[in-house]
Parts: C-alpha cells; structure tokens; sequence
C-alpha cells in the first residue's frame, strides 16, 4: 500500500510503500495488555517497616472497667497512658492491611503478544476514527498516516518544530493541547505535579536523530526513536490511539518490523 510523503511546508513530495507493519489488524485487547504489563516495569516497590505502629509498651487490661478490651498504653500521668495501641484501626496504631515490599508487582509479558501489540498500534496510527475519537483535532485535509520528509529530522529549534506541525495541519491539536490543564489532587498534587496537561502529537523519527532533544519542548509533543517507539507511546492511559507523525527514515526502519502472525495474514490474502 503506498501513501504520501508530505514535505515540512503541508505540500505533497511524493509516495512511499508502507511496510507490512501497517497491515496488521486492530486488536485493543492485545494493546490494553500489553501496555498494562509494560507499565508496570516501571513501578517502584514499597513497603512498610514491620514494626510501625507496634514499637508501643502497650497491653489489655481486660473486663471490669467498663472499656473496651483494646490493647492500651501502660502508665499513668501522661496524655498517652491509656489510649489504644499497638492494634489496627485507632490513633497511631499499625495499618492493618500495609504495602508489601516483597509483593510481586512486575507482569510479564510474551514477547510474540507484546510485538502484536505494538504492531497493531501503529497499524492503528491510520486510522483517522480511532485518532478522532481518542480526541485529537485534525482537519479534513490531513490525511493518515503521516509521513514526513526526513527534512524534519534537521530541526534543532522549538520553533521551528511548531512552525512546521502547523504547516502540517496540527495547529488546532496543538493548541488542545496547550489549553488542556487538569488539576491534580492528593499525592500528585503535595509532591509538586499540580496539574497535567494534554497530549498532542507522537514524532517517530530516524535512529540517529538527534531531534529527540527537543523532546515535550511543545506541551504534549513527544518525539522518539523508531527502535524506542512503545504501546506506552503509542496508546498513552491504553486508549488507542495517538496522532502520530512518521519521518521516511522511521518508516524505512519499521521494514523489518512485522506482527508474528504476518504469514498466517499472507495465506489468508491469497
């Protein structure tokens, strides 16, 4: 199946074949999998010392003073004699059910379910229903996938980058982007991350770029590797699926990228 490349000014340069890649099909279930398990690669174990709450010179006293049978805080004259400790459930107690460092917290994965995964995301990069509906705002002209000259992967400045996404007829999912702002609340919110913004457009670019410094320069724009490309990326919260934006060398290098199931897929379209 051939397309076409767009040069960084929205004008047509040529065609290009697209890789067998992008015939996969569309399987959500594969990429909601497969992003969970990944996620959780990146989770950081922790756990409670098993002391905490208990550290308490502290016991019962049993019936016939009208209290409950809770463990209590031994002496007398002092606000914390008498109070309960020790147990679960009251002030300064021990949490009754804490984290557990030693709990198995990493999913694996097959490697064949996680190449179908990540082959049926970027099939699913042509998408336009499936980008629409995630909720990107692109024009009736732009047409998926995207493909860009490799003139792209020369940007060194933010501007320009923008300039050019613009030129490409993603202005207005920029701009959703940047108006995007929720605030967070509880943890996130007392650690500094007060709020997040939206996301905008993926940037799959060559393997020897070095484009990828201006990396969320834009707010909500990644740019990323062809060989580091991920269902993480590519299907951000597991939602298929994002804008993505394709330079030539990143196309030429997803070539030798197929779903484990492309021969089955050849006898079946013969």
């Amino acid at each position: 199946m051939k397309t076409k490349v767009v040069a960084l000014t929205g004008k047509d340069s040529g065609e290009i074949e697209l890789p067998a890649v992008f015939d996969t099909p569309y399987r959500p279930e594969v990429i909601h999998k497969v992003y969970v398990n990944l996620l959780s690669h990146s989770y950081q174990r922790q756990g409670r010392y098993p002391g905490a709450g208990e550290n308490v010179s502290a016991e019962s006293r049993n019936t016939g003073l009208g209290i409950a049978r809770l463990a209590r805080a031994r002496g007398e004259g002092f606000p914390r004699a008498g109070q309960a400790a020790s147990v679960a459930g009251v002030r300064h107690g021990r949490v009754a059910h804490p984290p557990e460092s030693w709990k198995n917290i990493y999913k694996k994965i097959n490697h064949k379910e996680k190449q179908l995964g990540l082959c049926s995301a970027i099939a699913a990069t042509a998408r336009k229903d499936l980008v629409e509906q995630r909720g990107h705002k692109i024009g009736d002209k732009v047409k998926l996938p995207i493909i860009v000259s490799n003139d792209i992967e020369s940007i060194a400045k933010t501007k320009d980058l923008k300039k050019a996404l613009a030129d490409l007829g993603l202005g207005d999912d920029l701009a959703r982007a940047g108006t995007t702002r929720k605030a967070q609340s509880g943890t996130a919110r007392r650690r500094g991350r007060q709020a997040r913004s939206g996301t905008s457009a993926l940037i799959v670019i060559g393997n020897d770029s070095k484009m990828v410094a201006l990396s969320r320069s834009i707010t909500g724009v990644d740019i990323k590797h062809a060989k580091d490309v991920s269902v993480i990326d590519l299907a951000p919260g597991s939602k298929p699926i994002r804008l993505t934006v394709f330079s030539q060398n990143a196309v030429d290098q997803l070539k030798g990228l197929q779903a484990p199931m492309h021969k089955v897929m050849e006898l079946i379209n013969k």
